[in-house]
């Protein structure tokens, strides 16, 4: 999800050729000194690569099995090689970046949820296809997903709200979409709302097994998304019988 890279600024490249005030051109072959530091320059990271590395060191050490809660600032800056103080340049604590991770987790969902809107097209294919590819996303998330898991059975509780919020919003799309395929229709927006976030907290709660298991399982991954499946569709069996009242 994170992309690193080093690279040279324009004020880089123009310190590196710019004049002197008598007029004269700065060469590094006349000044070895200067073009020792000239490559130091170049091998400065681009900015928020450091934040970038740290926020990648948590979610390696939560996908080695290190419960987030459990995690110090020394083991994450260890982890990403940078000197502890630089963490602070970036959080304020741990606190903070579990919330920076709870927002790059909404754009992994939002993600998920463009590629569910662009594939399915029909109706009758919603369910399959849904928890197709919640379970593709988080075989391919897996660090991310982990760290979801904690966080909704963790001691922060900024961190598990930043969590719900976001299944909250992934619900509330789900009614609009709902609604657009001009399903279940004769429930209130109440009610509807009411069923999307069951459907949610479900698929949810199908994460620890997903997570349990070895993602080259074909198997076992092929049980869990039919039982999901079908979760979904008592879900949807009992919404369509609901009267709202």
């Amino acid at each position: 999800m994170y992309t690193r890279g080093f690279g040279v600024s324009t004020g880089d490249l123009s310190r590196l050729t710019r004049f002197d005030s008598a007029s004269r051109s700065v060469h590094f072959r006349d000044h070895p000194e200067r073009a020792r530091k000239g490559m130091t320059t170049q091998k400065r990271r681009r900015p928020g690569e450091t934040r970038d590395m740290l926020m990648e060191a948590a979610l390696t050490l939560v996908g080695r099995g290190r419960h987030f809660a459990s995690l110090g600032i020394r083991e994450v800056t260890r982890q990403a090689e940078v000197v502890p103080t630089s963490f602070y340049r970036h959080f304020r604590n741990m606190d903070d970046l579990g919330l920076t991770l709870v927002d790059e987790l909404g754009v992994v969902l939002r993600g998920m949820m463009r590629e569910a809107r662009a594939n399915v097209l029909h109706a009758d294919k919603l369910m399959d296809e849904s928890v197709a590819i919640f379970v593709n996303h988080v075989q391919a998330n897996r660090n991310f997903f982990t760290f979801m898991a904690q966080g909704l059975a963790g001691e922060s509780q900024a961190i598990q709200q930043g969590i719900r919020n976001e299944m909250q919003f992934f619900a509330s799309e789900l009614a609009n979409d709902l609604r657009n395929l001009r399903l279940l229709t004769h429930l209130s927006d109440e009610d509807l709302d009411m069923a999307c976030e069951l459907v949610v907290r479900t698929v949810a709660f199908s994460l620890t097994d997903i997570l349990s298991i070895s993602p080259e399982d074909e198997e076992e991954l092929t049980r869990i998304r039919r039982q999901t499946t079908r979760f979904l569709r008592m879900i949807f069996i009992g919404a369509d019988h609901w009267r709202s009242g």
